[in-house]
């Protein structure tokens, strides 16, 4: 074992070793553009190479026993980006599944998705669906792509769902609550982020997870998503090991036997 590998298996076990480890971990996955940039590259080949890190880091996640791991993967503004580019990159997606949904399969993970789906072209969007009923039996890792997402569309959606509700007499206004609200969410099958990770330095949210995301941990690195990998996600995660979370109360609190 090389120098290298036997730091990552160091880190790995002391992950392991602390605990508290985040159920859910989403990442706002930046700086592919960048990083081709700076190679003289195309920036599809940002993209082409981000899909190594998508694949190591869902590996690794797996590995340590997180639950759900989101991917911000194609956001409801992207679709602004230049023709080609969004071909180019939906492409790229249809590929993607097609290569690894077998070794997903194999590790147990379940693919799901979130987001406007109907906005997708048609063959991306069936290669995905077959991902996702090939999967959905399995019990490990849940790695969730949110696809022509956006945090305040979600919201919308779920308010006219409720406010349907309403006119049709299913539910009182004065029923509704945080938890109802959240049950007519995208993400109403999964537990909250635990871990928010944005690569590449810039920090915003854009547009994700915004309910989702109240109490949520951030952690934001400078490294580009092409060149983040398990050693990135371990730190990540280390980190968060090491940070008291209050919800709302005092440290004293957190750390009474009653809570009070």
């Amino acid at each position: 074992m090389n120098k290298k590998a036997q730091e990552l298996t160091q880190l790995r076990e002391q992950v392991a070793a602390r605990g508290h480890l985040p159920r859910h971990i989403a990442i706002i996955m930046d700086g592919n553009g960048r990083w081709a940039k700076q190679r003289n590259l195309p920036r599809i080949a940002g993209h082409n190479e981000g899909i190594n890190s998508v694949r190591e880091v869902t590996r690794e996640c797996g590995l340590i026993g997180i639950k759900v791991l989101t991917l911000y993967t194609f956001s409801v503004e992207n679709w602004s980006r230049p023709r080609t580019e969004v071909s180019a990159l939906m492409m790229l997606l249809l590929r993607t599944i097609r290569n690894e949904i077998e070794e997903l399969h194999k590790n147990n993970v379940r693919l799901t998705l979130i987001g406007r789906l109907e906005d997708l072209p048609a063959e991306p969007l069936n290669g995905l669906l077959e991902g996702v009923e090939h999967t959905r039996h399995n019990q490990g890792l849940n790695l969730n792509l949110a696809l022509s997402y956006g945090s305040r569309t979600e919201i919308l959606d779920a308010t006219r769902a409720i406010a349907r509700k309403v006119q049709a007499g299913l539910i009182q206004p004065e029923a509704i609550d945080e938890r109802l609200f959240s049950e007519h969410l995208y993400t109403h099958q999964m537990p909250d982020p635990d871990l928010l990770i944005r690569t590449s330095g810039e920090q915003r949210i854009s547009n994700f997870l915004l309910w989702q995301l109240a109490y949520t941990e951030i952690y934001v690195t400078p490294v580009f998503w092409p060149d983040f990998r398990s050693r990135e996600l371990l730190l990540a995660v280390s980190d968060y090991q090491q940070r008291e979370r209050r919800f709302g109360k005092t440290s004293e609190q957190i750390t009474s036997p009653t809570g009070q």
